[in-house]
């Protein structure tokens, strides 16, 4: 392996700070482009059930 021990690979030669960061972005990334989608497909379904129920109530003259 390149690297002895757990502190050299965190270090990577001092580069370490740079591809962590960069990791860390693109799991971020990742995890928002999974997410955001998700909330919006939520957000959609709850207006339709506001909808829905708001069109229930006025036709049974609620």
């Amino acid at each position: 392996m390149y690297f002895d021990n757990l502190a050299q690979l965190w270090q990577m030669d001092g580069h370490g700070p740079y591809v962590w960061g960069a990791y860390a972005i693109v799991l971020l990334v990742l995890i928002w482009l999974v997410r955001a989608p998700l909330e919006r497909r939520r957000r959609a379904l709850e207006r339709v059930r506001a909808r829905l129920r708001a069109t229930l109530s006025s036709s049974t003259g609620g």
